[in-house]
C-alpha cells in the first residue's frame, strides 16, 4: 500500500505551506503520486502552480479535473459528474471519454504568449512524453465500481473513507470499504479522511490534510530552533 498524496491548495493555504515544503513532506513519506486539486483559482494560476509543482516531484503527478492541464501533468483524476459533463460536452460514450483523455485528446486549450488559446491540436512539450496519460475515476458505492469496471482506466477512488474537512463528503463508507475493495477490477484509492498510517488492503491510500499537518508540524519546530 503506497502513499499518493494530495496537494489541496485551500488546505495548503490554511497551514501557511509552500510548494515545495509540501512535495518535500510527501517525498519523505516516500509518497508515489502527487494529485493537485485546487477549486478557485484561474486557470493561469493553476498552470503557474503545476509548473512549480513539477520543479520539486519528478514523479507522477495528476491534476484534479482541469482537463486543460492534462499535457503538463501525468494524468487525470475526474469525479461522476465530470465524466457525466465530459461525455455530454463531447458527445462520447463515458469509454470513449476515458480513452480520449489516456491519448490527451480531450486537452483543447494550451498556454501561448503568456495566454490560454483553444488549440484542436494540442502542442504541449509533454503531451508526447506523459501519453498514454493516467485517467483515475471517483467512485462511492459497489454500483459506481461495477460501472468502473467496463472503463480503461488505471486506477479509482473509493471513498470516504472517514468525515474530511476538505471536500463535502454525504456518504462514508468505513470500515465497509474493505469489502467494497474487492469488486474492482482497478487498483484502489482509498480517500476521504485517510490517515498516514492507516492500513487499508488497497494498491493507494489518498492523504492530504496529514501530510499538511506533518510538514507544518516540521516547519513550526525549525522556527523555533532557529530562534534559539
Amino acid at each position: 500500500m503506497a502513499i499518493y498524496a494530495l496537494l489541496d491548495w485551500d488546505t495548503l493555504k490554511k497551514y501557511d505551506i509552500s510548494i515545495k515544503d509540501f512535495c518535500k513532506t510527501a517525498k519523505g513519506l516516500k509518497a508515489k503520486i502527487i494529485q493537485y486539486r485546487d477549486k478557485n483559482s484561474s486557470i493561469e494560476e493553476k498552470y503557474e502552480r503545476v509548473l512549480e509543482i513539477k520543479k520539486h516531484w519528478k514523479k507522477p503527478l495528476i491534476i484534479n479535473d482541469t482537463v486543460e492541464l492534462l499535457p503538463y501533468c501525468e494524468g487525470i483524476h475526474i469525479g461522476q459528474e465530470d465524466l457525466d459533463k465530459l461525455s455530454q460536452k463531447f458527445n462520447l460514450s463515458k469509454y470513449d471519454v476515458i480513452q480520449k483523455l489516456k491519448t490527451g485528446e480531450l486537452s483543447e486549450w494550451k498556454m501561448e504568449n503568456g495566454k490560454w488559446k483553444i488549440s484542436k491540436k494540442n502542442n504541449s512539450p509533454f503531451s508526447i512524453v506523459h501519453c498514454p496519460f493516467i485517467v483515475g475515476l471517483s467512485t462511492h458505492n459497489k454500483e459506481e465500481i461495477l460501472k468502473a469496471n467496463k472503463l480503461p482506466l488505471d486506477y479509482i477512488g473509493l471513498g470516504a473513507y472517514r468525515p474530511t474537512s476538505t471536500k463535502k463528503t454525504s456518504n462514508i463508507i468505513g470500515d465497509k470499504i474493505i469489502d467494497l475493495i474487492r469488486f474492482s477490477n482497478h487498483p484502489v484509492a482509498v480517500i476521504g479522511g485517510v490517515k498516514i498510517y492507516d492500513k487499508i488492503p488497497s494498491k493507494f491510500k489518498v492523504i492530504g490534510s496529514d501530510i499538511c499537518r506533518l510538514t507544518s508540524s516540521r516547519l513550526r519546530k525549525k522556527r523555533i530552533f532557529k530562534k534559539k
